[in-house]
């Protein structure tokens, strides 16, 4: 038994997510915990919601809500969508808890004391009707670049070009629409990034496993134009952690919130510390995670994000752990991911532009959406969603492929043999190049998922779906009843012994009905098969079984059309 620590890329409070948040973190995440689980692996999956800085602000100023009460109530909304969606978090946690505002301050100090730490003079914009400054997501104005009239003083969302706020043309306050605007000094603290270059480059260089598309984007910010930029840490917000010197006050910086990025991946380590405190743990608990002195030294660690959250956890965040100086654990693995769009579009929370994940549960189940997610995950390159695309592969996948063979094997020994397993009959050269077959595409199926290639477990798994709908068809239980029964039951109890092996190598991509697969085999063994002729003798003659309701029904062109028609693009 392995220990793993899991985290997803933690989701913006400022709304429900989309589709498309869902593929490029938090989804595949759950697959490879699900899967580490079930091959009997000590897990600790740990997700949060991302509380701080402008897009929770202004979110909380369209609701009419005092930020802390908007933050409170949103986390309740996403950790319930997320559990219907069944994503198995050991902890899903707040980056406004006390625990993260503790270790976010912690780490400032213990950077400030390695030197790490610079104060820097900065002219920043002013809102003089709103009597504050205005950090760079609360100035909207037109696009130096391409012209888009709401780009954000951070980057134009229309043509990702990154902005600084005097970029903007005409620019104005995102609070209060105000054009009375000037620049006036400010102070702000910057993490040394630079100086921290060649630690940073070379724990990079030694991830030789990593995904092309997570050190192709590293390594861009580490060494184009003028390479890898101190970045400050530190926002005039009123919202926030507040800033300090770990538990002591840091002069000048009064009224100084840090900056979102600085403290939301240090949540991570916060989530862990709030699971041990909703589990009555002890700090020995979650710091057995985190603390290579402290029982993390046989923790592999793997995070997943889509490819926009890249720079921050390949660099940022590791210098915050490198320059602390403590032996916290970095990283092992970072699987990233390319985008998924919408219908020849970008799916967008701010622009409320594609399929929302209370929508999708709103219209089908969620295994539905997480087979189709997964199987079209954007790993090589970009995903498009289309309602075509989704109910072909809905209806031929599950609907066509597994549902089909559950139905057929369990509906057809109710009939001939009752609801119960029935005994007698032998292998023959069928089952035995079967159990081979099984064999290879499972070892197959478990070294894509070790290594979280998850269009390939996808397809694997549909493959070994595959096999035991080619061999029902071959075999064909129904004709051999005819002229020898006992035969005809060594067939149908294999069958009904791959439906309980379907739901323990299916129950990552789609737990749910994998559940009810388990529960109309009447069986709780979720042991993966290692062995495979083991496996398809879990379930004995004389076993009870119950046909199962319909796994999945089929989309109709009907309800494509109408779900097409009503999900155009803009959410209201």
């Amino acid at each position: 038994m392995a220990r793993h620590l899991i985290t997803s890329a933690i989701p913006y409070i400022n709304g429900i997510k989309h589709l498309g948040n869902l593929v490029g973190s938090q989804l595949p995440a759950d697959l490879y915990a699900r899967y580490l689980r079930e091959r009997g692996h000590e897990v600790m999956f740990i997700c949060a919601t991302d509380e701080h800085g402008t897009p929770a602000e202004l979110a909380a100023k369209k609701a009419g809500k005092p930020v802390q009460v908007y933050c409170a109530e949103m986390h309740e909304v996403q950790a319930g969508i997320a559990q219907n969606f069944g994503l198995s978090f050991d902890h899903f946690g707040r980056s406004s808890s006390e625990r993260n505002h503790i270790l976010t301050q912690h780490f400032a100090g213990k950077l400030d004391e390695n030197g790490w730490i610079s104060e820097v003079e900065e002219r920043q914009v002013y809102s003089i009707d709103d009597g504050r400054f205005l950090p760079d997501r609360y100035i909207e104005g037109t696009c130096p670049n391409c012209g888009y009239d709401k780009a954000r003083g951070d980057q134009c969302e229309n043509c990702t070009k990154q902005l600084d706020p005097t970029d903007l043309i005409d620019p104005r306050s995102a609070i209060s629409g105000s054009t009375n605007l000037e620049v006036r000094s400010t102070k702000h603290l910057y993490l040394r990034q630079r100086a921290l270059k060649d630690q940073i480059a070379a724990w990079i260089d030694s991830k030789t496993d990593w995904p092309i598309l997570t050190t192709s984007i590293a390594k861009k910010w580490l060494n184009d134009g003028d390479g890898l930029q101190d970045r400050g840490i530190t926002r005039d917000l009123d919202w926030g952690i507040p800033v300090k010197k770990g538990d002591q006050p840091w002069p000048g910086m009064e009224g100084k919130v840090f900056y979102v990025w600085f403290d939301a991946p240090i949540e991570y380590i916060a989530g862990t510390a709030e699971w041990a405190d909703a589990n009555g743990r002890t700090d020995a608990d979650w710091r057995r995670w985190w603390r290579l002195d402290e029982g993390a030294g046989d923790v592999t660690y793997t995070q997943f994000m889509g490819k926009d959250n890249v720079p921050f956890h390949t660099l940022g965040f590791p210098a915050t752990i490198i320059g602390s100086g403590e032996p916290w654990k970095l990283v092992d693995y970072i699987k990233s991911f390319n985008y998924l769009t919408y219908d020849g579009g970008q799916f967008s929370t701010s622009q409320g532009r594609g399929v929302f994940m209370d929508q999708a549960l709103s219209i089908l189940p969620a295994d539905y959406w997480r087979w189709w997610l997964l199987s079209h995950a954007p790993e090589s390159g970009d995903s498009e969603f289309t309602w075509d695309n989704f109910q072909q592969s809905v209806n031929k996948d599950l609907a066509d492929v597994l549902g089909n063979f559950v139905s057929r094997i369990t509906k057809f020994c109710r009939s001939k043999f009752g609801e119960v397993i029935p005994e007698g009959g032998s292998y023959g050269p069928e089952e035995e190049a079967l159990i081979e077959a099984l064999t290879t595409r499972i070892r197959a199926y478990e070294g894509f998922m070790d290594h979280t290639e998850v269009r390939k477990s996808a397809a694997e798994l549909r493959a070994i779906w595959v096999l035991g709908n080619e061999y029902l068809q071959s075999a064909a239980p129904w004709s051999t009843f005819k002229t020898d029964p006992e035969k005809a039951a060594m067939q149908v109890r294999l069958g009904l012994n791959l439906i309980r092996l379907y739901a323990v190598l299916s129950s990552p991509f789609i737990p749910f009905a994998a559940d009810a697969m388990l529960a109309a085999m009447q069986s709780d063994d979720r042991n993966w098969p290692d062995d495979v002729r083991a496996a398809m003798q879990a379930l004995p003659a004389g076993h009870a079984f119950t046909v199962p309701e319909v796994l999945f029904a089929k989309i109709t062109d009907e309800q494509r059309d109408d779900w097409q028609d009503r999900f155009k693009g803009i959410r209201t």
